[in-house]
């Protein structure tokens, strides 16, 4: 089998499975996020075990999350799900007394049709704390898409931007009638109006988790070009989600929130700016860039902070400038990671990804087309749910540098030659904005630099002649 580097962008689908992390890891960062929350994944055994192991938090930290466990009766329809969810729902508001309480399902709820979304609204009621319903299986979803589906259910309780707006100006246009009371009633109108036209800026409206210190820079970069962002879907706090409606802009931070985007859109009639995502220093400079260009602000000192950025990165830039790198597809974030490594002078073969949304990811794909012709360097093919036997084949042929993979198939790769890394650790690490695209480079070129020191000490030569 012969391998052809393409000179255009192609896309490709093959028929493999999922191959990725469980969806309802997404739990592991959400609970951190939302200070006021508790999640509650109705799964079976193997569920609670998975979540115990990847998340590695023993019990008495007293994480807020739980496992409903379905038993033999649950799933054979013989026990009344209502009652169970109920006790436990009141279990939780006794022990936590959270301001939202967030059911995520599993395959196993998928599989025996479990009416989550009736039973809701009706114990919502009862109990008096919100219940959003998210599904979150492995059936339907990769790895990331976990988060995709709360933020999506998430989005319907956000409260209406309209209202807001209509109460704060009934007030601003009391206190400030009580404020120029001494001027005559024309005057008054007069400086109320001038004052209601300086204040009615577009809002702005950021989507996607990110640790508190990742945000607040990201906020900070858009308040430097006179940008304030009205509030991040999800917020800290359930309490404080933002308003949502007609007239407010929304921007994607991570490339796995399509169906976010589309609720935002459709559902809340929200205005999305399709920007490339603010990973590594070129993709934050674009993003920012591109909000700047919808809210009519020209960006300044862009340019310059990201020459910086790359100035700092010279020592990981030297170690990975021509090396090959393989995706062979588990997070979605594939596109944008590789953009950035090809940015950095790698040469990418395979992006491998789960799924693709061409329409939510329109702007990091034309950015990808455009870093790989400023680069010189060839287009990599794009395989949507690609076939893990294929890819070996294909990598056996090509022997990339690196292989960026889910971690089933890291130990089989590195018995094999091929350096691996584990694709979910990008997921965890703080990767977005400009200070932190060290962190990125950190992870890539850490197998590589392993690999090299093993070499200084001359233990290469020694495993090769084992083989």
């Amino acid at each position: 089998m012969s391998i052809k580097i393409s000179e255009t962008l192609t896309f490709e689908c093959e028929t493999g499975n999922y191959h990725t992390f469980c969806p309802i890891s997404c739990v592991a960062w959400l609970y951190q996020k939302i200070e006021d929350s508790f999640f509650l994944v109705v799964g079976t055994k193997t569920c609670g075990y998975f979540l115990q192991n990847a998340l590695g938090v023993m019990i008495f930290a007293e994480p807020r999350y739980a496992m409903a466990e379905l038993e033999e009766g649950d799933i054979s329809a013989q026990l009344n799900d209502y009652a169970e969810l109920k006790r436990l729902c009141v279990q939780i508001k006794k022990d936590r007394n959270p301001s939202v309480i967030i059911w995520i399902g599993t395959c196993t709820t998928e599989i025996i049709k479990m009416d989550l979304e009736g039973m809701a609204p009706k114990l919502e009621t009862e109990i008096k704390i919100p219940i959003i319903v998210a599904r979150a299986n492995g059936l339907d979803y990769a790895f990331t898409q976990g988060e995709d589906t709360v933020l999506a259910a998430m989005a319907h309780r956000c409260p209406e931007q309209g209202n807001l707006i209509e109460n704060k100006q009934k007030i601003q246009d009391k206190s400030v009638k009580e404020l120029f009371s001494f001027l005559p009633v024309k005057e008054t109108e007069k400086t109320i109006k001038s004052i209601t036209k300086l204040d009615k800026k577009k809002p702005l409206v950021l989507f996607g988790s990110l640790p508190s210190t990742v945000a607040s820079q990201l906020s900070l970069e858009l308040k430097r070009q006179s940008i304030n962002v009205s509030g991040w879907l999800p917020a800290q706090r359930y309490t404080d989600l933002p308003a949502l409606g007609d007239g407010v802009y929304v921007c994607g931070v991570n490339p796995f929130l399509s169906r976010t985007a589309t609720t935002l859109m459709r559902r809340r009639k929200c205005k999305l700016i399709g920007a490339p995502f603010p990973i590594g220093p070129d993709g934050t400079r674009a993003w920012i860039e591109e909000i700047c260009s919808i809210f009519e602000i020209e960006a300044k000192g862009l340019e310059e902070r990201e020459q910086q950025v790359w100035a700092s990165l010279e020592n990981y830039l030297n170690l990975i400038r021509g090396k090959s790198v393989f995706f062979m597809g588990d997070n979605l974030l594939e596109i944008s990671l590789a953009r950035f490594l090809i940015r950095c002078g790698m040469i990418v073969y395979e992006i491998g990804i789960p799924y693709m949304d061409k329409r939510y990811q329109a702007a990091e794909l034309t950015f990808l087309q455009t870093t790989c012709k400023k680069m010189s360097t060839s287009m990599p093919r794009i395989v949507e749910k690609p076939d893990n036997y294929n890819q070996i084949q294909r990598m056996r042929e090509l022997q990339p540098d690196l292989a960026i993979t889910g971690m089933a198939h890291a130990n089989p790769l590195e018995a094999r030659g091929i350096n691996t890394k584990w694709s979910v650790e990008f997921t965890f690490a703080q990767i977005h904005g400009f200070t932190n695209a060290k962190d990125v480079l950190e992870l890539v070129t850490r197998p590589l630099r392993r690999n090299n020191n093993l070499e200084n000490l001359g233990w290469t030569n020694l495993v090769r002649e084992e083989k």
